[in-house]
């Protein structure tokens, strides 16, 4: 792999090819969105930046983000600096939201960690880190608000390193007066900086009190560089002073083969050391060729690109956010996707925020937006031409953790609803939509009580669909414990022919998870062949409300007897008899309501093991056993059986005993049985509810 000299060119002095896609990630309120307002202000793209807080930043420009002051969505943004043009994304940190960098991460060239030295975020932290980890992105920290850290950094980097699997390597130590830090050295340089309000920091001599210390953290920066650099080790053991190229070519080199994360420091809402960042970024990020080499995209081929996000608008129709990684798209072309459909691109915009800028074309490394992708979804490639696009990456959607059964406040929105609410699936991958006939209800399901709060916020802001929602329902069921048996006659006359269906029918209880079984045991054409199916249809029909008034499982019903009539007998007659007969049968074997029981597995850091344990148990869970969760140090998982009626609420629980971290997985185990005044709560309600309608 070429190597890029500080001159932002490669090893054999060829200049780098395109612009550069980087994501600004990190955990909730790291100041993410801040830092790409005074990127954008330090490369002259805005005259000041905007705060979150007055609701005037290019990034969280949505409603909703502005409502809640938290990023929802990417927010994208491009600037040149030093020659060279960037792309930045910044990504939501909430964990309710860090499904929207997934399909962020496939594309980018490198991601801008963004933190602070506070040991409570370190979990948040980590769950970032694991994501860029698992997909293979060079990554810088961006150690931030240095201006009001109470810790040092030499005891806030240790803290930082259980959050990472790859060595973190501190490139920059804060100069100190009075307890506050007004500059930096930065140790590659090997000079000393002084920060100024909202501009690039002012170069100092380094102060003789300060070369000690700078002596100390280089020759630590060095020794871990060395262990990927043999010659660079014999040069230490030499005591010998290595050329500042080849220690910038070691930097770059290192990022590029994720050997080491580099640490910067500064503070986003100051502008300090965001200068040396997008430095840092020029010379030792890599660039698309080697992102290509990451993902298995070919240099040569026809025009590709892949989509990372996708928005819905009233007005302006669908726009699919995607990154050009082969080749150039304009307006007018015909693309075909990665799932096989053929589209054209309406229209090519440039993205500042919510500002959009019309454009002819995009070139290869350009990230941009096209104008009605019908049938292109996010995640999906596409290429010039009516050849499938290659498959650039597979995202699985993320479990639910949380659910709300919705319904339109006006019937007449019904259709609207349902419309609207797979425009904004499209939109979100993490939104599950499931429409349950059974329970009557429409079910709406993400990451979160604020995901979803967000979900019904653009419901009514964006399409004016006012929604009701609600728990949703549980999935109870009701079975027998004993025998029972009855004959069911339905004898109808009403001119002409006339109705007769005659069955005897036995019930009878199964193990759990059976079923409904019929068994027909008819002997000498008591019932005819013809109407056996009829009876079955009938006991069916009634095994949809019990007695207890939920759908009826695990028995066997058993037809013994009956009779007919030559002229008067029918298929809907016998329907009827098998009714009657069940609804005599089934009350003498002793109903018992069922309610469905979840296996769940609850994902903690290990200092929360206590009070997560005590809210699984106050559920009524039953827990069965503690683990370390496989591949996360310092985190551990409990296993329990745990009732789906305790489950709503449980992730808002988890989150908040565990600083926003805290997580379940859960499928459906089985049955159990639920008996006393518990079961006759949930009867009685169930029955109010119906007669409510």
């Amino acid at each position: 792999m070429p190597i890029p000299s500080r001159t932002g060119e490669s090893a054999n002095g060829v200049r780098r090819a395109g612009p550069r896609c980087i994501a600004i990630v990190g955990p909730f309120q790291s100041g993410k969105t801040t830092l790409l307002e005074s990127i954008l202000e330090r490369c002259g793209a805005l005259s000041r930046a905007g705060t979150v807080k007055t609701g005037n930043s290019i990034g969280d420009s949505s409603p909703e983000a502005r409502a809640h002051q938290m990023s929802t969505d990417p927010n994208v943004a491009s600037v040149e600096f030093l020659g060279e043009r960037y792309h930045f994304i910044d990504c939501p940190g909430s964990v309710e939201f860090l499904h929207e960098m997934r399909h962020v991460l496939p594309v980018i060239d490198a991601a801008i960690v963004v933190c602070e030295a506070d040991d409570r975020k370190a979990p948040a932290l980590e769950l970032v880190l694991r994501e860029l980890e698992e997909a293979d992105i060079p990554r810088f920290l961006f150690l931030n608000k240095i201006d009001t850290a109470t810790r040092r950094v030499r005891e806030t980097i240790p803290i930082l390193q259980r959050a990472s699997r790859t060595p973190l390597l501190l490139r920059q130590i804060p100069i100190w007066l009075n307890g506050i830090a007004i500059g930096f050295i930065d140790l590659a340089l090997e000079r000393a900086f002084i920060y100024r309000e909202h501009a690039a920091s002012e170069v100092v001599p380094l102060a003789a009190e300060e070369a000690g210390r700078e002596k100390e953290a280089r020759f630590s920066m060095l020794e871990k560089l060395a262990d990927y650099d043999d010659a660079l080790m014999e040069e230490l053991l030499a005591d010998m002073e290595p050329p500042q190229d080849r220690v910038f070519d070691d930097l770059a080199r290192e990022l590029q083969d994720r050997h080491v994360v580099p640490v910067l420091i500064g503070s986003a809402e100051r502008g300090n050391g965001v200068t040396r960042l997008l430095k840092a970024l020029r010379h030792e990020a890599p660039d698309l060729a080697e992102t290509r080499g990451r993902i298995g995209v070919v240099a040569d081929g026809v025009p590709l690109a892949q989509v990372m996000k996708t928005w819905h608008s009233n007005h302006g129709g669908k726009l699919s956010l995607a990154r050009v990684l082969r080749g150039r798209l304009a307006e007018g072309d015909v693309v075909t996707s990665s799932s096989g459909v053929e589209t054209r691109i309406a229209g090519v915009v440039e993205l500042k925020g919510q500002e959009q800028l019309r454009r002819p074309a995009v070139e290869e490394g350009d990230v941009a937006a096209f104008a009605r992708l019908d049938g292109v979804a996010t995640g999906d490639a596409i290429a010039l031409g009516k050849l499938r696009a290659p498959l650039v990456s597979t995202i699985a959607p993320p479990e639910a953790v949380h659910g709300l059964a919705v319904a339109a406040k006006d019937r007449k929105d019904d259709v609207k609803l349902t419309s609207s609410l797979a425009r904004l699936a499209d939109e979100d991958t993490a939104l599950a939509i499931e429409q349950l006939p059974e329970l009557g209800e429409l079910r709406l399901a993400g990451q979160g009580e604020m995901h979803l709060r967000v979900t019904l916020e653009r419901l009514a802001s964006r399409y004016g669909v006012g929604v009701e929602s609600r728990p949703p329902q549980i999935g109870y069921r009701e079975t027998i414990r004993g025998r029972g048996s009855a004959r069911g006659r339905h004898r109808k006359q009403s001119g002409g022919h006339g109705q007769y269906g005659d069955v005897v029918l036995e019930v009878a209880a199964l193990a759990r998870g059976e079923g409904i079984r019929f068994v027909d045991r008819i002997v000498g054409g008591a019932v005819p062949r013809q109407y056996i199916a009829s009876v079955e249809a009938g006991v069916r029909d009634y095994c949809r409300t019990g007695p207890l008034g939920f759908p009826l499982v695990d028995l066997e019903v058993t037809l013994t007897d009956g009779s007919y009539h030559t002229v008067d007998s029918s298929d809907m007659a016998f329907r009827q008899a098998a009714r009657i007969a069940m609804a005599e049968a089934v009350p003498q074997a002793k109903s018992v309501l069922l309610e469905p029981i979840l296996a769940v597995e609850v994902v903690i850091p290990s200092e929360a093991m206590s009070r997560a344990s005590a809210i699984v148990s106050a559920r009524r869970g039953q827990i069965l056993g503690y683990d370390a969760r496989p591949g996360w140090r310092g985190w551990d998982q409990i296993n329990a059986l745990m009732p789906e009626a305790e489950m709503a609420g449980l992730i808002v629980e988890l989150r908040s005993a565990t600083s926003g971290v805290g997580s379940f997985s859960a499928r459906f185990d089985h049955l159990a049985e639920l008996a006393g005044k518990p079961a006759e709560a949930i009867v009685s309600a169930h029955a109010l509810a119906q007669a409510r309608g």
